[in-house]
Parts: structure tokens; sequence; C-alpha cells
């Protein structure tokens, strides 16, 4: 008989786990199915994925980059031709070629820095909902002191104190990366604590809890997987404000240097010469706002399609 009870006990257990397993790819399915039916998301998703798959595959294929982006034996200061689709700068270099490397830089910088911005931010927020009142104030002390720090002045201490390293993967795009991502890191650390506390007195958490369940496996399995739709969210809105900071800052010399090219690189170069030539001017900052408006109608899809209070 107490063979039976434990074996039937687990079977229930087995069953109440699949029926967790279930809801949970319904909740994404239907995330997704939601998430599709938002027009001006899709058109941003299908946009995104044409811009970023030329612009990757352009090195591989001669046909798509067409020039060097470094070549500087053509013509300066040509319009847009059949020739130079986007026109050539002032030293003789194809705009297009320089763009679509523009575009690698800038995506690999927004995807990359969004990354230590979800390590630290998980990291900082989980540490602060569970680490008891004394490590939450001196966590979320720590955070306000970042996030209250002036971000150019904080970028430029950062990027001189790794950029003074002699370490060889820390390349001038890594070191944005990482300075941007070690700025922006505060708001995902405040939107992971905030959710995590709001969970710790809810039903499923409570139950088990009382069931014996270690604090490491509540976090991990059940309470992270309903705290990602926020994070996924803000993650998603955190890609275009990094690639339009690093815009930013290249356009005032605080970014990727010559001769590479960023999108910041190139509107600033352009704007030198803006009354010569127009155009490189405006393709870069097209390149930069379609961008960034892409990323943001594709934030607004997934808030949409994953806030509960939607459904």
């Amino acid at each position: 008989m107490a063979t039976t009870s434990q074996a039937g006990s687990q079977a229930l257990f087995i069953d109440h786990r699949e029926g967790i397993v279930r809801a949970h790819r319904g909740l994404w399915s239907d995330a997704w199915r939601r998430l599709i039916r938002n027009r001006l998301a899709m058109v941003g998703m299908i946009v995104l994925a044409v811009v970023i798959i030329v612009a990757f595959a352009a090195p591989m294929v001669e046909a798509i980059e067409r020039y060097d982006p470094t070549d500087t034996s053509r013509e300066n200061q040509e319009g847009p031709s059949l020739d130079h689709w986007f026109g050539t700068d002032q030293l003789g270099r194809d705009i297009w070629a320089r763009t679509l490397e523009g575009v690698r830089i800038s995506v690999q910088i927004g995807l990359g820095a969004q990354v230590v911005v979800l390590v630290l931010g998980l990291a900082f927020g989980v540490l602060a909902a569970f680490g008891g009142r004394a490590t939450d104030n001196l966590v979320m002390r720590f955070t306000d002191i970042v996030f209250s720090f002036p971000d150019l002045l904080l970028f430029i201490l950062l990027r001189e104190i790794l950029i003074t390293r002699d370490v060889p993967f820390l390349t001038n795009t890594v070191v944005i990366i990482l300075a941007i991502g070690l700025i922006a890191w505060t708001t995902v650390a405040r939107l992971v604590r905030g959710q995590m506390l709001s969970l710790q007195e809810r039903d499923f958490v409570v139950a088990a809890r009382a069931l014996g369940a270690s604090r490491g496996r509540i976090v991990v399995q059940h309470m992270l997987p309903n705290t990602l739709g926020p994070v996924i969210v803000a993650i998603t809105f955190g890609i275009p404000t990094a690639i339009f900071a690093e815009a930013a800052l290249s356009f005032i010399g605080l970014g990727i240097p010559a001769p590479a090219a960023s999108l910041g690189s190139l509107v600033s170069e352009g704007y030198r010469v803006i009354q010569r030539n127009v155009w490189n001017v405006v393709f870069p900052a097209a390149a930069v706002a379609t961008l960034m408006l892409c990323f943001t109608f594709l934030g607004d899809g997934l808030r949409d399609a994953l806030d509960p209070r939607t459904r």
C-alpha cells in the first residue's frame, strides 16, 4: 500500500508538472499568435530581418557589398548613381558599403550591450530580491548611484579604464559594448527585483515552498519564467537605445575610431561636408532611423503580446 501510494503521488506530481508545461507552452504560443496579428510589429520584424541579413551577408557576397568600404580609389563626393548607389564620401569611399558596415557594427553593439544588461540586471535583481533586507538595501543603493551618475561621464570613465587594458579581446567594439552595458543594466535590475518581490507571495510560489523546494529551484523553475515577459520587452526597447547611444558617441568622436564605420561616425563625417553632398548624411541617418523605428515597433508588439492585461 505504501508503494502504491508513493507511486500514485508520483503520478499525480508528474501529471501536475505536465499540466504546467502545457500551460507554459500555451502562454508563449498565445503570445506568438498575438504578435503576428500586430501588423506594425511584423513589418518591423521583417524589415529588421532583411536589413540585418543583407548587412551581415555583404562581406561574403561581393554582389551585395560591391566595393571595399575602405577603398579610396574612386572619385570623391559623387551623388547616388548606378555604380555607387549611395554615392561616395569626401575620400572616395563607397557610402553603400560603409553603411552596410555601419549597420553590422551598430547591430553588434546593440545586441551585445543588451546581453551585458540582461546578465547584470538578472544577477543584481535576483540578489536584491532574495538576499535579505541588508543585501537588498546595499544592492539597490548601488543601483541608484549608477543610475544617477551622468551617462556620458560614466561612459568616458569606463571607456578609458577598459581601453587601457592590454587584453586581446578588448577591441573597440567590445569596449563600447561593455561600457554601454555597464551603464544601462539598472533598469532591468529594478524590473527583475520588482517582479520577483511581487511573485514571492503568489500561490504557486507559496505551494512550491511548502512542498520543500529549494530557493534556487523556486527562482529558476517558477519565478524566472514569469519574469521573462517584461524583461524581454525591456531588452527589445534597449537595443535601439544602445544603437542610438553608440551613434551619438561616435558623432562626438568617442565611439568607433576610423577607418571602421559605425552609423554615428558616418553621420559625423557626412555632417562636415553636408553643404557639398547632403547624401553623405541622409543615408546613414536613414539607416539609424530605420533600425530604431523597427525595433520600437517590435518592442511595442512584444509588450502587447506578453502583457496579461491585454488578453
